[in-house]
């Protein structure tokens, strides 16, 4: 009686752990809303607009920089005193008289200034913008990869959460079967047709397939919360698949690597922006030539315009040496560069190497597939006459345990290798999509 009152108290586990409501959702669903609320896509969509905003800086290289000052000083300054008269354009004879030249009343000056400079000649600045260009267009690469990597994880997911469900199904109907085998042991033990020990052995079979179908529907939690995760939703209850697991089917022949893919575009971009940057340091070494003006307005009163002037013209500098220094950082970009590219090269070669095993693997379940299928129907066959020979009294306890434990664990074999059919098929269409 202990036993029994045991096992019926490890029964009612899963019953309360599956206590919380179901929320039925598709997997076009799912990816609907990881494509819109997953926070992983909205951090790249901010790395795309601050590369975006390094782009937009680079308008410098042609635009005017225009600024204005209003400033107001006071001097007793003999050679400022004077200038600030000039300025002010009031000037008169007797400010000559050295007498006041030399010693001159405190005079106010308050000046409104507006500055332009335009830029004409920056060759490195032109390269420095395909820089940030390239750049720019890295994470956009970027960005579109990520949403194709969470669109295989969601689907991954989903299958997985479609795998949870078969396993609670299946051993739902194992529970029920050994149930009823128990039901029969201990029938058959008061007719004394079975010793004690085998009921006991059936016992022990009903607690291990309570135990397994416990752990299956944690595992329908734990799958659920993570679909929350990726579509960045509070859910309250258990999601539940809408679409059953069944075998995906190959609508195309794959094919190669491709080099448009978004990820390994990605990294092109990048080493054009490593290139660009490297032009830019040697281009560092020529001169450049800017255009600048500025219209002044001058008063001994704030916020007044009695005098005024402008000033214009061109300037073409040269920095010709700054020790070591540009050498030093032409000698960083082209390291830098030619690092970009091997690494290029390095991810284009494990790219080919990953979507050959990932070929093999998708063959490998295709196989799997088929002789899954054909021992479960095998071991389907089985245990149904061994039951039926079991009711009859001419089967042994322990062979009908070892071939309902069988038809089980075939049937759970057999959803596992369609999900990691349909998961490798999946894995394949990551791989080669352009």
């Amino acid at each position: 009686m202990k036993i029994k009152n045991i096992i019926i108290l490890m029964g009612l586990f899963p019953v309360l752990s599956l206590a919380q409501e179901t929320v039925p959702i598709s997997k076009a669903e799912v990816l609907e809303k990881v494509i819109q609320q997953n926070n992983k896509l909205k951090i790249g969509e901010q790395q795309v607009l601050a590369a975006k905003g390094d782009y937009n800086q680079t308008n410098a290289l042609f635009l005017p920089n225009i600024s204005a000052s209003h400033s107001g000083m006071a001097t007793t300054n003999p050679l400022m005193a004077f200038g600030f008269k000039l300025n002010q354009e009031i000037v008169e004879q007797a400010d000559f008289d050295p007498n006041k030249l030399n010693n001159p009343s405190q005079i106010n000056m308050f000046a409104t200034k507006i500055e332009v400079q335009q830029p004409i000649v920056n060759v490195d600045g032109i390269f420095q913008r395909k820089a940030a260009k390239a750049k720019y267009n890295a994470t956009q690469m970027q960005l579109a990869r990520t949403g194709d990597y969470l669109s295989l994880e969601t689907e991954k997911a989903y299958m997985q959460l479609q795998l949870a469900y078969k396993s609670v199904t299946v051993l739902e109907s194992a529970l029920k079967a050994a149930n009823e085998n128990l039901r029969l042991a201990n029938n058959s033990f008061k007719q004394g047709y079975l010793q004690q020990s085998d009921v006991l052995s059936v016992q022990v079979r009903v607690t291990e397939v309570e135990n397994q179908l416990q752990y299956a529907k944690s595992n329908v939690i734990n799958v659920s919360e993570y679909l929350a995760v990726l579509m960045n939703e509070e859910i309250s209850g258990v999601l539940k698949p809408t679409d059953s697991l069944t075998v995906a089917v190959e609508l195309s022949a794959f094919e190669n690597l491709s080099d448009s893919r978004a990820d390994i575009k990605a990294m092109e971009f990048t080493a054009e922006a490593y290139k660009q940057n490297y032009k830019a340091d040697k281009m560092s070494f020529l001169p450049r030539l800017n255009a600048f003006g500025s219209y002044e307005l001058y008063d001994d009163e704030i916020f007044q315009a009695d005098a005024n002037g402008y000033l214009f013209g061109a300037a073409l500098t040269w920095n010709l040496f700054e020790g070591s220094k540009r050498l030093g950082k032409t000698q960083k970009s082209k390291a830098e560069f030619n690092h970009a590219n091997l690494e290029l090269d390095q991810y284009k070669a494990e790219s080919k190497l990953e979507l050959n095993k990932a070929k093999r693997m998708f063959q490998d379940a295709k196989n799997n597939l088929k002789l899954t299928e054909l021992a479960l129907e095998q071991s389907k066959e089985a245990l149904r006459i061994r039951t039926n020979r079991f009711t009859e009294g001419l089967e042994k306890t322990t062979d009908l345990l070892m071939a309902e434990t069988q038809f089980s664990q075939k049937q759970l074999e057999y959803f596992n290798t369609v999900f990691q059919h349909n998961y490798a098929l999946a894995y394949l269409q990551f791989l080669t999509k352009n």
